[in-house]
């Protein structure tokens, strides 16, 4: 199976630049399924019913997220099963939403999970790595013929931990939520494909894709700043992976993609 698979798409810039881009890298990678994390596609924080649709028409499948989510119109979209969109799995059991999702791709079926971190967070979430177990053995039955996780995690300890812990259990752990791309895609040493952060697909001279002078604001002034995420722009980063399984669910490869966009 092959996977795209990209960082946090930020605001209208992010939405933009990867609907430029994603026709070209579909042709070149060729997947079964392309996957991005969707928490900050409207307005910089949450998403709406108008940014999925734009995401999905730019040639995205399927969306994980993350602890942003819940703004805008997300609450909304999880009630409804039909929205290709999942939450963080270790989220209290009687939070809406669902946490991972299978996906049938012709002959051949995609568990993917959302997972959060919990190193750094204001909220108490269950364990991540007893929640990925349980989910696993729920979904034994289905014989998948790769699973991902998304683990949208603020400490690269916590992450590198699941990942390990992981290896072998799954075919792919793809870091989220820094916005920072790592250099780590590795195969870990029971083919489980691993980076700790893919990046995010918004403005490339920005701080996490929000305007760079409102933080360095916001940073002296110890106060809350206004802030505009879509701002016009002139270049996007676009951050992610491609992942190729092999039969038996193992990765084979993978390959971190970072490309600049302009707005010509």
């Amino acid at each position: 199976m092959k996977i795209l698979f990209f960082g946090d798409i930020v605001a209208r810039p992010g939405r933009e630049s990867i609907a430029k881009v994603l026709p070209r890298l579909i042709k070149h990678y060729n997947p079964d399924i392309t996957i991005a994390n969707a928490e900050n596609s409207a307005h910089g924080k949450g998403v709406t019913e108008n940014s999925l649709q734009e995401m999905l028409a730019s040639g995205i499948d399927f969306f994980t997220s993350g602890n942003h989510v819940w703004k805008k119109e997300g609450i909304k979209l999880l009630q409804n099963k039909s929205t290709p969109l999942i939450r963080p799995a270790n989220y209290p059991e009687d939070v809406v939403g669902r946490g991972y999702e299978i996906i049938n791709i012709r002959t051949q079926k995609i568990a993917v999970i959302n997972l959060i971190g919990r190193i750094f967070f204001h909220n108490q979430y269950d364990c991540p790595f007893r929640k990925a177990d349980e989910i696993l053995a729920l979904i034994a039955r289905e014989r998948c013929n790769a699973v991902l996780v998304d683990f949208h995690s603020e400490a690269t300890s916590e992450a590198r931990a699941l990942g390990f812990y992981l290896d072998g259990k799954i075919s792919a752990l793809v870091g989220t939520h820094t916005h920072v791309q790592t250099a780590d895609e590795q195969l870990l040493s029971n083919k489980t494909a691993y980076i700790t952060d893919v990046g995010m697909c918004g403005v490339k001279d920005s701080v996490l894709g929000r305007n760079k002078e409102e933080v360095i604001e916001s940073f002296f002034k110890q106060d809350s700043v206004s802030s505009d995420w879509d701002n016009d722009w002139k270049e996007c980063i676009i951050q992610g992976v491609f992942i190729e399984t092999g039969k038996n669910g193992k990765a084979k490869k993978i390959e971190r993609i970072s490309e600049i966009v302009k707005n010509e």
